[in-house]
């Protein structure tokens, strides 16, 4: 039969010290321990930036909607492909037909939403591409948002993973410490991430002029939770 306890709960920073018990044929074993979470920040240049399009008209019937919808979009992507994007690096993200009323009367038009999202690799180049897609699609163009990213962020990760590792050990040495004990053997890691993301807010986009690009910082950030054994005290010296 095998039972844990839990000692001490993990809260704002404090650890968590447990002790779990196994008893075999009327032997008991017990092991304590320690649980902490360290973090981890790196921060990088972006290289990507993913943006994302659409086209909104409106029309008395589905079909010229859907004509004038389809028409800006694909001179949009026609736009994009010229400007060297690839083709595996365009998706279509939208695509909706609704209806619209006056009051509660019968049907006055139909609005189609056509979303496409690129993603443009070439940054110092973006903000034209992205003015130029716009420009084709005419007033129905709209860009919903953008964001950037690192493309390969391997190392950068690895770099945190490091300093949230290390982070986590010295918390963990710190209480050993503050208890008179000492770190044994890892017993579990558990890891989670994020990103800091720029993005933008829905607008109208229509512009001549080419739009500010603005890569700033990626941020990455890796948080592990590891929990350590003690190692088993030793036995006090007979006088």
């Amino acid at each position: 039969m095998t039972s844990a306890l839990l000692i001490s709960p993990l809260t704002a920073g404090r650890p968590a010290y447990a002790t779990s018990a196994a008893s075999t044929t009327g032997a008991a074993e017990t092991q304590e321990s320690v649980v902490v979470t360290g973090e981890g920040e790196v921060f990088g240049q972006p290289d990507t930036l993913e943006a994302g399009f659409a086209v909104e008209t409106t029309a008395a019937t589905v079909a010229d909607a859907l004509a004038r919808a389809t028409k800006a979009s694909t001179r949009m992507r026609d736009v994009l492909v010229r400007g060297g994007v690839k083709k595996d690096d365009l998706q279509t993200s939208q695509m909706s037909i609704t209806s619209t009323r006056k009051d509660d009367g019968p049907i006055t038009g139909y609005t189609v939403q056509q979303g496409l999202t690129a993603k443009i690799r070439n940054l110092p180049r973006a903000g034209a591409l992205m003015s130029a897609t716009v420009k084709a699609g005419g007033d129905a163009a709209r860009i919903n948002a953008v964001s950037f990213a690192i493309e390969d962020d391997a190392a950068l990760l690895a770099q945190a993973r490091k300093m949230a590792f290390a982070d986590a050990r010295g918390k963990a040495e710190l209480y050993a410490r503050e208890a008179g004990r000492s770190l044994g053997r890892v017993v579990k890691v558990t890891e989670s991430g994020g990103s800091g993301w720029a993005g933008g807010q829905d607008r109208y986009a229509a512009a001549d002029a080419s739009i500010p690009v603005e890569p700033g910082r990626q941020r990455l950030s890796v948080s592990v939770t590891v929990e350590w054994a003690f190692t088993a005290p030793q036995p006090r010296q007979r006088r």
